[in-house]
């Protein structure tokens, strides 16, 4: 029995995996997400009622911070998605429209929310690079959305980032392009 195994064992955990806290997609497990991962998660509820039930967001921030896990998510980041969406819906809805196929209103709530929740964050959390912005969006997607709806939530804010991004995305796709020998 290797080392691994038995301290494993000793604790009565399974073995360890080659990428721990990952999916097989690279998505963090729910054990291992962080504190804004879990503050997009309860926004993402938040702007669920507001958009299908057109709660008030007092009544939203209430009940959502008595769920059970909210203690371990950014508070701080969790308020700042919750009030600047909803605040700023006119304006995100904007944005967004222009990149869809069809009419808001068709978009299912999970989806809108996480659309809002990524343009937010592209025009207001520079310290978080757009990938990352851009990826938690679709894991938020694809963890409460219908299925294959995070591809739409993938091809509108990848059409939207280099707009609210334009400089960090330029950066990011010239560092990937392929160096010309000459």
């Amino acid at each position: 029995m290797s080392d691994e195994q038995s301290s494993s064992s000793a604790s009565s955990r399974p073995p360890r995996q080659s990428r721990t806290g990952v999916t097989s997609t690279g998505a963090r497990k729910a054990g291992s997400k962080s504190n804004r991962s879990r503050a997009r998660e309860f926004a993402l509820q938040g702007l669920y009622q507001h958009i299908v039930g057109h709660n008030a967001v007092l009544d939203i921030d209430r009940f959502t911070q008595e769920l059970a896990g909210f203690h371990k998510a950014d508070a701080v980041h969790y308020d700042a998605l919750l009030r600047g969406c909803i605040e700023n819906e006119a304006a995100l809805d904007a944005l967004i429209t222009p990149k869809l196929d069809r009419g808001l209103a068709e978009i299912s709530p999970i989806e809108h929310a996480c659309m809002w929740i990524g343009v937010y964050e592209f025009q207001n959390c520079a310290d978080v690079p757009w990938r990352v912005v851009l990826n938690e969006c679709i894991e938020l997607a694809k963890e409460f959305g219908g299925t294959d709806g995070h591809k739409y939530v993938n091809a509108v804010l990848n059409g939207l980032a280099p707009e609210l991004r334009s400089a960090e995305v330029a950066h990011d796709r010239a560092k990937q392009q392929p160096k010309t020998q000459g």
